[in-house]
């Protein structure tokens, strides 16, 4: 990792875990759900956390423009050779029924591919990182960062983590069918990436709708732990795309 990312990963990483202070607020306290334009749910949290990351970011490299989803929910939005992509709470669902199950993801674009991703759990106030190969790491709590590594798929007993509100079961169904003895692993917003970065899961097949803020952070992890994100049909996972929606993918450990 040369020193022009491994500055933008140490302070990706402090903006997510700052913001996560601020969402973890409104968490523990009563608080108000609306509805975007899409019907999905927003709330004071979301707003908070995407203003700390941008203003962050914007201070540590202001040259990169930042595409975040609440910015771009409102009809903002920009693209560039190298570019921000931000869910300052993925899982806003997930926040709703408070069960933890809910991440602050930054990621960095170049050209279409991401190059650096932060994913941070903040109940457990874990964080996930990686910007290259064999950069990927776990941190816990205010420990130092760990190496970790996506492992090779079982050939029986793959573990398949998949969403536990934005799912198609038929799909899914259908996909499990053709592996063999899979186990399940249930978990809602981008922490299923990490899972798979880690080893703690195989395979994230995705069917339902995503947008690229969902994916940009959790796809440089994974590939920084030596897994891949492609299409369903193998094709390269792209970003920087008109309206910014994402294909169905698949996300993996090592082949």
């Amino acid at each position: 990792m040369n020193a022009d990312l491994r500055e933008l990963l140490e302070g990706a990483r402090r903006a997510a875990r700052a913001a996560s202070e601020a969402i973890l607020e409104i968490y523990r306290s009563p608080f108000e759900v609306r509805a975007k334009a899409d019907a999905s749910p927003v709330t004071e949290a979301d707003e908070r956390a995407e203003a700390i990351i941008v203003a962050a970011l914007a201070t540590l490299a202001p040259e990169i423009p930042v595409v975040a989803e609440e910015m771009a929910a409102r009809g903002e939005g920009m693209t560039a050779e190298r570019f921000w992509l931000v869910d300052p709470l993925d899982g806003t669902r997930e926040f709703v029924a408070r069960n933890g199950e809910f991440t602050t993801n930054i990621g960095l674009i170049e050209g279409d591919r991401p190059i650096l991703g932060v994913v941070h759990l903040p109940v457990t106030n874990v964080t996930y990182a990686g910007a290259g190969p064999g950069t990927a790491t776990r941190q816990d709590q205010d420990a130092a960062p760990v190496g970790i590594a996506a492992r090779r798929i079982p050939a029986t007993g793959a573990v398949v983590a998949h969403s536990r509100s934005h799912g198609n079961d038929k799909k899914l169904a259908e996909y499990l069918a053709t592996l063999r003895a899979p186990q399940s692993r249930v978990a809602g917003s981008a922490a299923k990436f990490c899972f798979v970065a880690e080893g703690s899961a195989d395979l994230y097949p995705r069917f339902g709708p995503t947008m690229e803020w969902d994916t940009a952070a959790g796809h440089a992890v994974v590939e920084a732990a030596g897994g891949s994100v492609t299409c369903l049909d193998g094709s390269p996972f792209r970003y920087a795309k008109p309206g910014f929606r994402n294909p169905e993918f698949l996300a993996k450990g090592r082949d």
